[in-house]
């Protein structure tokens, strides 16, 4: 659950940073500040707050303006006070707007959810991020009005089974406590400062928010945001169904859960193809592009023994090092404690923080110390010293690979399948060990294009440049050349790996056999002929043949 919470947050904050806030909460504050009716709450209504991208603040309405809430004033501990909007407000960084617990005529609330939330006025208690947080205690005082409302639609009766329209689970407890207790099927803005009066948002860029999600690299965590946000637009959408909403509003909120349910489904179709490619990301975007059969190539990459074998024996990693340089002992090494500091360094972390993993109710806030790096850690100081010199160790990374892969029209299909598993394959694991991959698609004479292995997202990229082919005849020469022209371009691409893919005989001439002869050993590295389809076992210029 918290990585999932941390993940939503931390991809939240990289939005704002990039200035596209997220998804649902701009377009819901656009509509709710522009075409729909704004309330003032009665006591015992329900209100929250947006204080961040993935977080809401919640407390109870008293009457003449004053608030009942949780306000943290220590390290998780809280105390329950009377809070003006513009204090309730106070920490928001998405505006000082509120919502209003409503039903379709208006705002809702209970003489004894009010009182009850007064009585608490005053007590102290543990506060956490996820347990005994401001969401517990609004449902605490909601549950005081003594009845159950009994006109609750069947939409009202499925929401409270429909996967959490929210990261917080207790915000969402509260929101189904809210409809229980005080028939609340709507939240409205309270306009309390006239913000929204004097200074009405300006329309968000659609496009900029649906493009987010749908770049956003796929994984369990992303997912349950994007799913989230899924659930959270089909439940907004119901809620303003009986409304007056220009219709285009209607057509985009439509269109952005659409992206969305999408998403969903195409992460399901490639969820085996993704776990497949340790560590390789992926977006919907990305995926949407390529037209492969994830599933098939799943199951290349899962099953097909000789891909990984073959990986992995090109994955050898070749390490040379240089150490011993002779320095001056300081008064301190790297090892002596001198004090501590709070940070978010776990390597260093006091014992008296590690027991908090031990209690359920305290593992929360050990993780919510950490994502805060106000963790209590021993500060150590100085640099590292073995018998007198500093040891300082360089590691020098070669034995890259140059892969020729034939596009002619005969190996379309399952053999095209393979050469891509295996190329993914090679392509996670020399990005572990920060090795280089170059890439030759090739056909009949003339026709060839490269593709070299960079950036942050080399795996989507690869699958997309693998997209391309000719289908034509096959020309094995001018690759095979072209990959010693590279293999010799380049000062740091000493004992390559270059792999021959096809899917039969690679027909060389006597003269160029001698010329691979010869390079092999002016370059010092090996061949690889990989046929995905035939049963050649020797060829006189490869080291090795490789059948998948």
């Amino acid at each position: 659950m918290f990585s999932i919470v941390a993940n939503t947050v931390l991809s939240g904050m990289n939005a704002l940073k990039a200035g596209i806030p997220i998804g649902l909460k701009a377009f819901k504050y656009f509509v709710d500040s522009t075409f729909r009716d704004k309330v003032t709450p009665v006591p015992g209504s329900v209100l929250y707050c947006d204080l961040w991208v993935a977080v809401e603040h919640s407390g109870i309405y008293l009457g003449e303006g004053e608030i009942s809430n949780i306000v943290v004033d220590g390290l998780a501990e809280s105390t329950v006070s009377r809070s003006s909007p513009q204090s309730f407000t106070s920490k928001s960084t998405l505006g000082r707007k509120i919502y209003v617990s409503c039903d379709s005529h208006g705002p809702v609330g209970h003489p004894s959810v009010a009182h009850g939330a007064d009585a608490h006025v005053g007590e102290r208690a543990f506060y956490g991020l996820v347990i005994k947080n401001c969401h517990q205690f609004s449902s605490k005082c909601v549950n005081y009005a003594d009845r159950d409302y009994a006109g609750r639609s069947l939409w009202d009766n499925l929401l409270s089974v429909l996967p959490g329209e929210t990261w917080e689970p207790t915000l969402g407890l509260l929101k189904d406590a809210a409809r229980k207790k005080l028939g609340a099927t709507k939240w409205r803005l309270w306009d309390w400062d006239k913000d929204a009066e004097h200074n009405p948002p300006s329309e968000p860029d659609w496009r900029a928010h649906t493009d987010f999600f749908r770049n956003l690299p796929l994984d369990v965590q992303s997912i349950a945001q994007i799913r989230t946000e899924l659930a959270a637009t089909q439940t907004y959408e119901q809620e303003i169904a009986d409304e007056k909403i220009p219709e285009p509003i209607r057509q985009r909120l439509k269109s952005f859960r659409q992206t969305l349910d999408d998403i969903s489904q195409k992460y399901e179709e490639v969820k085996d193809f993704l776990a497949s490619c340790h560590g390789a990301s992926f977006s919907y975007a990305e995926l949407e592009a390529c037209a492969d059969d994830f599933a098939a190539l799943a199951a290349q990459l899962q099953n097909n023994a000789k891909i990984k074998e073959l990986a992995r024996k090109m994955g050898r990693d070749y390490i040379s090092e240089e150490k011993k340089k002779q320095v001056r002992i300081p008064q301190a090494s790297k090892s002596e404690v001198h004090g501590t500091h709070r940070s978010d360094d776990v390597m260093r972390v006091l014992p008296s923080e590690l027991l908090n993993l031990e209690d359920e109710t305290l593992e929360t806030l050990f993780y919510a110390r950490l994502l805060e790096k106000n963790l209590l850690s021993y500060e150590l100081q100085g640099v590292t010293f073995i018998n007198g010199e500093e040891t300082e160790t360089i590691q020098k990374r070669t034995g890259p690979v140059v892969a020729c892969l034939d596009t002619s029209a005969s190996m379309q299909g399952a053999p095209l399948l393979k050469a891509k598993a295996l190329l993914l394959a090679i392509a996670n694991i020399l990005k572990q060990e920060d090795r280089s991959l170059h890439v030759l698609l090739f056909g009949s004479t003339g026709e060839i294009r490269e593709y070299s292995m960079a950036g942050q997202n080399d795996s989507a990229d690869l699958l997309k440049f693998l997209q391309q082919g000719f289908g034509g005849g096959t020309d094995f020469e001018t690759p095979l050349q072209h990959a010693f022209e590279i293999i010799a371009s380049q000062k740091d691409y000493k004992k390559a790996d270059v792999l021959m893919i096809s899917d039969g005989d690679c027909s060389l001439s006597p003269v160029f056999t001698k010329t691979v002869k010869s390079q092999k050993t002016i370059l010092n590295c090996t061949v690889y002929s990989v046929l995905c389809a035939g049963s050649r076992v020797e060829d006189a210029f490869s080291d090795e043949v490789v059948v998948l």
